[in-house]
C-alpha cells in the first residue's frame, strides 16, 4: 500500500529536519560560546572570564549532541530504498552500518551526553577545590571519555556477540534474537536491505547508565537548590530536572518496545521516530539552559556596570542571577555568586556558577 511507503518516509523526512535544527542550533551556540570569550578576553572584561570557566565542556556537550543528531540520520529506512543514499550498498556494508550506529550513539554518544550534563551540574559544587578552571576543563573532558569506556565495550560486545554470549566456562549460551539483532532483513521495492533495529540489551544497558545517572542528577538537584533563592533560576533546575527524568525514560520505553515488531512496519518506524524525538527535546533543552542562557546573561551584565546600588534587585533578576552572600559588601572582585552558610559556618564567599546560571554585579 502507497501510505507503507508514504509514513517511513515522512517520518524519515521530519527527522532529517529536526536533525539539520539541532545543528543549526549547536553551531550558533557554539559561535556565541567563542564571541563571548574573545569578548572577555579583548574588552578586558575580566570579571566576565570567570563565567566562562566551563565553555570548552559546554561546547564538549553540544558536540555530542551533534554527533548523536547525524548518527540517527544513517538508521532511516529512507535513505535505504530504491536510489536513495545507502541503497547503493550492499547488504553486508548496510549491516555494518547498522552495528556502527548502534555503537556510536547508544554505546558512545548518548552515555557522553548524559555524563556531559552531570559534570556540568556537579561543578560547581567543587568550586573550592578547583572546578571550572582551565585544568578543570582539560580533567573532565578526560573523564567523560574514561567514564564512557565501559558502556562502549559493553554495546559493542552485544554488537559482535549477534546471538550469543559467553557463559563464562567456554561454552556459549543461547539468546533471543532480538537481545542481540541490530538489523532486520526486509524487501523494499523489490530489493533485499538492511534495516536498523535496536537490541533490547544494549537498550537495557543504556536503560540502566540513564537510571543511575538520573538518580544522582536528582540528588545534585537538592544540593544545588539549596544554593539558589531566585525563582527563575529554580524554574530553570526544575525544567533540566524534568528534561531528564521524563525524555530520557521515554526513550527507554519506545527502544524496548520496538523490538515487540518488525522493522519494516510503520508502528516500528512510529516508535522510532518517538525515541529520537524524545532525546532531540532533552538535547534542545539542554544546549538552551546549559550553554545558550548562561552566555547570553553573560553578555547582559556588559551594560551593568554603572548600576546603581538602588537598582542591585532590578540587575540581579534581569541576569538571571542572585546574590547569596552572608553579608552584602562587594568587592572590587567583582561578579560573583556567593554560597549560603550555615549560621555556625565562617562568612567566606564561596563562588557557585551552575554553568545555567549567572549572577549580576551589585
Amino acid at each position: 500500500m502507497p501510505l507503507t511507503k508514504l509514513v517511513p518516509d515522512a517520518f524519515g523526512v521530519v527527522t532529517i529536519c529536526l536533525v539539520a535544527l539541532l545543528v543549526l542550533l549547536g553551531l550558533l551556540c557554539i559561535a556565541y560560546s567563542f564571541y563571548f570569550q574573545s569578548h572577555v578576553r579583548k574588552q578586558g572584561y575580566i570579571q566576565l572570564g570567570y563565567f566562562s570557566g566551563p565553555w570548552i565542556i559546554r561546547i564538549t556537550f553540544i558536540l555530542f549532541a551533534i554527533w548523536w543528531a547525524v548518527g540517527e540520520i544513517f538508521r532511516l529506512s529512507l535513505l535505504r530504498r530504491h536510489r536513495r543514499l545507502l541503497s547503493g550498498l550492499d547488504l553486508r556494508w548496510q549491516e555494518n552500518v547498522c552495528k556502527w550506529y548502534i555503537v556510536s550513539n547508544l554505546g558512545f554518544a548518548e552515555p557522553c551526553l548524559f555524563l556531559t550534563l552531570m559534570f556540568l551540574l556537579r561543578a560547581p559544587l567543587k568550586m573550592e577545590s578547583g572546578a571550572l578552571s582551565g585544568k578543570w576543563n582539560r580533567d573532565t573532558a578526560g573523564y567523560i571519555i574514561l567514564y564512557c569506556l565501559p558502556m562502549l565495550a559493553l554495546q559493542l560486545a552485544v554488537v559482535l556477540s549477534e546471538s550469543r554470549l559467553n557463559g563464562g566456562s567456554g561454552s556459549y549460551v543461547k539468546l533471543p534474537h532480538d537481545f542481540t539483532r541490530t538489523y532486520s532483513r526486509v524487501i523494499i521495492d523489490h530489493d533485499e536491505v538492511a534495516l536498523c533495529t535496536y537490541p533490547l540489551l544494549s537498550t537495557i544497558l543504556l536503560g540502566v547508565f540513564a537510571a543511575v545517572l538520573t538518580a544522582y542528577l536528582f540528588w545534585l538537584g537538592r544540593q544545588i537548590l539549596k544554593l539558589v533563592i531566585n525563582k527563575r533560576l529554580q524554574k530553570r533546575v526544575y525544567t533540566l530536572i524534568f528534561s531528564v527524568s521524563s525524555f530520557l525514560p521515554l526513550r527507554i520505553v519506545m527502544l524496548c518496545l520496538s523490538v515487540l515488531t518488525a522493522a519494516d512496519k510503520i508502528i516500528f518506524e512510529a516508535l522510532s521516530f518517538l525515541a529520537f524525538l524524545s532525546l532531540f527535546c532533552f538535547c534542545v533543552v539542554s544546549i538552551c539552559l546549559l550553554v545558550y542562557f548562561p552566555v547570553s546573561d553573560s553578555m547582559a551584565l556588559r551594560g551593568l556596570r554603572d548600576t546603581d546600588d538602588g537598582d542591585t534587585a532590578v540587575t540581579e533578576e534581569r541576569s538571571g542571577a542572585l546574590l547569596l552572600a552572608p553579608n552584602s559588601s562587594q568587592t572590587d572582585e567583582g561578579l560573583s555568586l556567593r554560597g549560603r552558610r550555615d549560621s555556625g559556618s565562617s562568612t567566606q564567599e564561596r563562588y557557585v556558577e551552575l554553568s545555567l546560571f549567572l549572577e549580576a554585579e551589585n
